[in-house]
């Protein structure tokens, strides 16, 4: 199951039923912190070991690099905004259906939610059923959009 990866940031989905302020809801804002070189938020304690930066993905992606990128989020929180690269499976259907993820036990995994928190929880699951290569994107796609996809956007 090879996901195609591009030289170009992936497109951040909008859909179409979304409420006019979601994509709102993923842009900075005075009340944001300012990000790091890292494109972290200035003072975030990365887990070296089970997270990576929205940064670290796109260069992973730009260099098709051969990884999964999955989405952990709800289906109407995909049908808000998503990367075009992810595959979908909400943390709470993982117990259910992990063994369709089988055949990545060997290969890099990225997991990313909203904010970091869910995706943290899947990656302690697929390491703690013999997933040896998983990390949680930190900050989620609220943070892909604020770094990544307004970068893209303002060219």
């Amino acid at each position: 199951m090879k996901i195609p990866l591009s030289s170009t940031t992936p497109a951040v989905h909008q859909g179409h039923d979304a409420p006019a302020n979601a994509a709102q809801q993923h842009h900075p804002s005075a009340g944001d912190p300012p990000l790091d070189d890292r494109g972290l938020p200035v003072g975030y304690n990365l887990i070296e070991d089970l997270e990576i930066a929205p940064r670290q993905v796109k260069r992973m992606m730009d260099e098709q690099q051969d990884f999964v990128l999955i989405d952990c989020r709800q289906q109407r929180e995909w049908d808000l905004t998503h990367i075009e690269t992810a595959r979908l499976l909400p943390l709470q259907q993982l117990p259910h259906r992990i063994k369709e993820l089988e055949d990545l036990k060997h290969r890099p995994i990225v997991v990313h939610c909203l904010a970091g928190v869910r995706s943290l929880k899947f990656a302690h699951y697929l390491k703690a059923h013999g997933f040896g290569h998983v990390k949680s994107m930190a900050g989620g796609i609220d943070l892909w959009n604020r770094d990544i996809a307004r970068l893209h956007h303002d060219r």
